[in-house]
């Protein structure tokens, strides 16, 4: 294809290509209104713009009738065929079809999401879209909006939010915490009381320097410190090290239910009075009425959501009063 001039076409109103076909068509300019619903007047001066423009009378009277020039003649098939192309592209129903689509999808997570969804989207895009591949990658609240504005990333699962017009958001999910242990390691009643819970060594996950990782404020709302004796960044890393060891830990109960099985784990609410951000999805307005993005953004929220319908709905966290007077009692 040939490159376009857009400089060249800026400076022509290409509406005059309609009214020239219509001239072309009807080859009379009141007739030409009436079909592109104007007044003659306006016609008359389009077709008096188009004269000088292309230096060219381009319709003659003869009689009642404007004959096209042999120039006209010449304009009239390609014009007609640029703007038959142009009224094709508009109207065109975006097409989709998962089972034929040859597309990678890339997605930014925040924190343990990625363990969530991945493996089950993986699951059931190789039933319904074989040729859908997913590339994923650990995205920060801090850099996740310009991600999305560049096109780095198509979608973005986690503890994120919409913070412009320019993006779109839909809840996924509220959190809640477990508490996660081996029974073979530690014998520990259900639920765990906060006395037990401030006693037992902990493994924790952290994404800073400190050892109380994501649990931090938490504690500090409740003047508590936890007795930990690992940390590590990754979930995985913390479940093995719990399965492991006679230590304990705390993490999301989605992945408690999840892989605390896997890892032969015993899970249970944990007594931290915590709110924690909900998961939503956020994606750039410009991919929202896309049929391609718009149906993958449907497969990862049906497949949280068929993982809810089999967990069913997470354990009761103990209220902050609750934790208040038991905190009192340990001490």
């Amino acid at each position: 294809m040939s490159r376009i001039n857009h400089f060249d076409l800026r400076s022509f109103d290409l509406n005059l290509l309609v009214a020239f076909d219509a001239l072309m068509q009807e080859r009379s300019v009141t007739r030409a209104a009436t079909r592109l619903k104007v007044g003659q007047p306006a016609m008359s001066h389009s077709l008096s713009t188009l004269r000088v423009l292309l230096q060219d009378e381009l319709f003659v009277r003869v009689g009642t009738v404007m004959q096209p020039t042999a120039y006209a003649f010449a304009l009239a098939e390609p014009i007609r065929v640029a703007l038959a192309q142009i009224q094709a592209a508009l109207h065109a129903p975006s097409i989709f079809e998962p089972a034929t689509e040859e597309r990678t999808f890339r997605l930014g997570f925040s924190s343990e999401v990625e363990l969530l969804l991945i493996p089950e989207l993986t699951a059931r895009l190789r039933r319904a879209a074989p040729g859908v591949r997913l590339l994923s990658r650990q995205t920060g609240s801090d850099e996740v909006h310009r991600l999305l504005d560049d096109g780095t990333l198509d979608l973005a699962v986690g503890c994120f939010q919409a913070v412009a017009q320019r993006h779109k958001a839909q809840f996924l999910f509220e959190q809640a915490l477990s508490c996660v242990f081996n029974p073979g390691q530690l014998d520990i009643g259900m639920p765990i009381s906060l006395t037990d819970y401030l006693a037992l060594p902990h493994a924790l996950v952290t994404l800073t320097d400190s050892l109380q990782g994501c649990l931090e404020a938490a504690l500090d709302a409740i003047d508590a410190k936890l007795n930990v004796v690992s940390a590590s960044s990754e979930f995985l890393s913390v479940l093995a090290t719990v399965a492991a060891s006679p230590t304990i830990t705390t993490i999301p109960t989605r992945m408690a239910q999840l892989y605390g099985p896997r890892f032969g784990l015993a899970a249970g609410p944990a007594p931290l009075d915590l709110t924690l951000p909900a998961v939503s999805m956020v994606w750039s307005a410009r991919l929202d009425q896309d049929p391609a993005s718009s149906w993958f953004r449907t497969e990862v929220a049906d497949t949280l959501r068929a993982f809810e319908q089999e967990t069913g709905t997470a354990p009761r966290q103990r209220s902050r009063t609750e934790l208040t007077l038991e905190l009192a009692g340990a001490r």
